[in-house]
């Protein structure tokens, strides 16, 4: 499973690179536990603990965060009180088959979408290992 979370991010920092973007990626085992942290030289301090927040987001709802940024406002104020919870795009669930075996999030692209992409480049490269 490490060796699966190092692939997996190394591959999104390779294509956040390409697109000439700086990011941190976190990568949570089934635990919610931290399986890799990596935050290139020059991204912004801020985005390491961003895309942790956006990594234990899609864990815990079981979807990409972003999808918790689309609540109605009641529902999405009391959700955000919890630690680690963010609203913000740019992190998946990972599965294998059916199993939720962890997530990925990505801080630091202009963009959520293009954080998301970096996530599920990283995702798609290790697709065969997970029985996808």
């Amino acid at each position: 499973a490490t060796d699966a979370a190092l692939e997996l991010a190394q591959t999104a920092l390779e294509r956040c690179r390409a697109d000439g973007y700086k990011v941190s990626i976190t990568v949570l085992n089934r635990h919610a536990r931290v399986a890799v942290q990596i935050s290139d030289d020059g991204a912004n301090p801020h985005t390491l603990e961003n895309s942790d927040r956006k990594a234990y987001t899609a864990l815990t709802t079981k979807g990409p965060s972003g999808e918790v940024g689309k609540r109605p406002p009641a529902g999405l104020a009391s959700f955000l009180q919890l630690d680690r919870t963010t609203g913000g795009e740019g992190a998946l669930p990972i599965f294998a088959g059916k199993e939720l075996v962890g997530s990925v999030g990505v801080s630091g692209a202009p963009g959520g979408d293009k954080d998301a992409a970096c996530a599920q480049a990283g995702i798609d490269k290790i697709a065969r290992k997970l029985g996808n």
